[in-house]
């Protein structure tokens, strides 16, 4: 008995339970999102789209239309941001408002985004739902918004 009340307590040590959402999973997601910066700082788009989900359920909504799938949300970004370069993309900042739990596994991350340093600049908000995987926290759906230009 002790040998199996052993081996469950290693198997829960080294991940195979469930995890609870705690304060490592909210630094996972901070670090995530300022991953994300980093990349787009350095003209790194592929970097960027590292944060979501390579999946055909991801969905990205912002300037009134709805993509769907990781693909087509990296050709959106590439012909809004001619893919690449710090020059085209400009400097990204992030600021997290909130993250709100939905359960163990999933998460809703309300922000504000800044993009200086380009022809496409603005700032706004954002809210992501996350998805804890076996990689890490990841983006599964994105609702980016612009404020109005005056």
């Amino acid at each position: 008995m002790r040998a199996l009340i052993g081996t469950f307590a290693l198997a829960l040590a080294c991940g195979g339970g469930h995890r609870r959402f705690d304060q490592h999973d909210r630094d996972e997601i901070a670090a995530v999102l300022d991953e994300q910066a980093r990349a787009w700082n350095a003209g790194d788009l592929a970097g960027f789209m590292a944060a979501y989900e390579r999946d055909d359920a991801l969905v990205f909504t912002s300037q009134a239309s709805i993509t769907r799938g990781w693909q087509a949300t990296y050709d959106r970004y590439v012909a809004r941001y001619g893919g690449a370069g710090r020059d085209q993309m400009g400097e990204l900042r992030f600021e997290i408002v909130d993250i709100a739990p939905l359960g163990d596994d999933g998460v809703v991350v309300l922000g504000r985004w800044d993009l200086r340093g380009t022809d496409k600049a603005g700032a706004s908000v954002f809210s992501l739902g996350m998805a804890r995987r076996p990689g890490g926290w990841r983006i599964v759906h994105d609702h980016t918004s612009s404020a109005a230009t005056p």
